[in-house]
This record gives structure tokens, sequence and C-alpha cells, in this order.
């Protein structure tokens, strides 16, 4: 049975029973080199095991499966479960867990699923979940890399660099937290239903460190969330009704910092983040 072929795919659900779920945005590859290529591009291997988030009818599962150690796929669908179990019938190695990632914890998972195994992640995510999941994925802490395809637009919000239209918290967060990188688009027609716009595939190597050291993670994030709550407006007057901040000590910090007063959150890279971050700080325990 091919997974990705047409004919195939719709016999399968037919004798399942099985119809699509838009609330969990559902939509199965049709094109085989798809999730080769994503599979290939996560690094999966010897050694490795892999968190998969909602595996479908298996297609990515099984070019996993041939390439990692271990795959466990979290699966919310339970109509999914007994085709699942159907296509995965060849692949020992391939466990189905049925649940919702979003309740789950992710490195508790990966301990007790993919213990003795470099813990990474591969997945084709539900568009309604990206955001969330790949947060809770960073967070975690535990995995080698995240490699996974999205909406290409978020795709893009995640590796845009400074002063881009793209750029924003999220863009900061991501690359604050990893190396990211933009692999290759994948069209409407790869998928049954064809979504109504394109996706990317996107992998992001978590850092085994912090990229600044002059504040704590939560002194910059508060610094970047309040620079970033009204993007239309100036780093001067989004920091003072979102952050908190004085006009003054603001005038003062930006002066010391080297910028301009009429600059926008959306200029800064991270390095600029922390020396803002480390300045307010500073300035604001003298005062």
């Amino acid at each position: 049975m091919d997974l990705c072929n047409l004919k195939d795919i719709k016999a399968l659900l037919a004798r399942h029973g099985f119809h699509f779920s838009k609330s969990m945005g559902q939509n199965f590859l049709i094109e085989s080199w798809v999730p080769q290529q994503i599979a290939e591009a996560s690094g999966a291997g010897p050694g490795v095991g892999v968190i998969e988030v909602g595996p479908g009818i298996g297609p990515l599962t099984v070019q996993l499966a041939q390439r990692a150690d271990k795959v466990a796929a979290v699966e919310l669908d339970k109509s999914l479960l007994p085709i699942l179990s159907e296509t995965l019938a060849d692949f020992p190695n391939a466990e189905v867990i049925p649940g919702d990632v979003m309740k789950l914890d992710l490195r508790a998972l990966a301990e007790s699923h993919l213990a003795g195994l470099t813990p990474m992640v591969c997945a084709n995510l539900p568009y309604n979940i990206t955001t969330p999941v790949i947060t809770s994925f960073l967070e975690a802490g535990c995995f080698s890399a995240i490699t996974v395809m999205i909406q290409r637009e978020v795709a893009r919000r995640i590796c845009a660099a400074p002063g881009s239209s793209d750029y924003g918290a999220f863009s900061v967060f991501c690359q604050y937290y990893a190396e990211t990188e933009l692999l290759f688009d994948v069209p409407p027609e790869c998928f049954l239903p064809a979504p109504k716009v394109t996706s990317a595939v996107v992998r992001l190597v978590p850092r085994k460190a912090p990229p600044q050291t002059l504040v704590d993670d939560k002194t910059f994030f508060r610094v970047v969330k309040a620079a970033f709550a009204q993007r239309r407006k100036t780093l001067l007057n989004s920091l003072s009704s979102s952050g908190g901040y004085s006009k003054d000590l603001l005038r003062s910090v930006l002066a010391e910092c080297g910028l301009e007063e009429t600059i926008r959150g959306e200029r800064l890279g991270i390095d600029a983040f922390a020396e803002l971050a480390f300045r307010l700080q500073s300035n604001s325990k003298q005062s």
C-alpha cells in the first residue's frame, strides 16, 4: 500500500469509515517526495528517537521508522488509531500514543518512550496548534532538533531577520532558543484535502546555551513582549504603555544604547534587546 497514493488513501479511509475533521486541521499528504524529504531533513538515524505529532495515516511515520530506532507518534483522533494499526503493522519500532500533545509533558514523554536515544521532533503539524506546540517543544529543552511542516507564513516568521515585515516576538522567541532554517515549500496540491495556503518545512536546532548573558530570560522576554505589544508604535511608546517604564527612563536608556527615539521594536535583534533589557534593569534599580 502506498500511503501517498490517492487511490490507495481513499480505499483505506473508506474501508475504515473515516471522515476528515476540519476542527483538527487534517490534511493528508498525497505526494511521496514530501514525507521522504522531511524525514531526510530531520536527521533521523541510528541512535535517534523521534516524537511525531498528528501522524494521520502514517506516511511520515513510515519514513521516520525506516531511519530512526524509535518513533512515538501522538494522535488525537481516535478514529485514526485502527488505520495506523494497519499501516504501521510492519514497523514494530513505531508506537502510536493516543492523546492531545497540548496536554502532555513532552520531556516526560521523551524520557519514557525514547529512553536511551537522542530525542528529536519531526511532524506535519496541524495549522491550528503550530505556535503553541513549537513553543512547548522548545521550552521542553530536551530535543536535539525540531523539524516541522507548518503554514509558510509562520515558517517565515520563525526565520525572519530584524527589520523584515515577518519579524516579531515569535521570531525572537524561536531564534533565542534555537538556530532556525527554512528548508523548502510544499504547495497545497500535495495534500488531501488541499489547504488554502502553502506549507513550508522549517528546522530548529535548540541552542546549548542562551545567545546572551546580560539578563535572565524572564527580564529579556518582558522587554521583547512589551516592544511588540503595539507593533505600530515606536519602541519608546510601546515600552512605556505596555512595559510600564517611564518615558524619561526610556529616553535615557535608548540614548545609552545608541538607538533613535523613533525606532520600532522590529528593528532590534537579540543582542540589541539584551542590551536594552540590561540597561533598563540597571537604571530602574538606580532610580
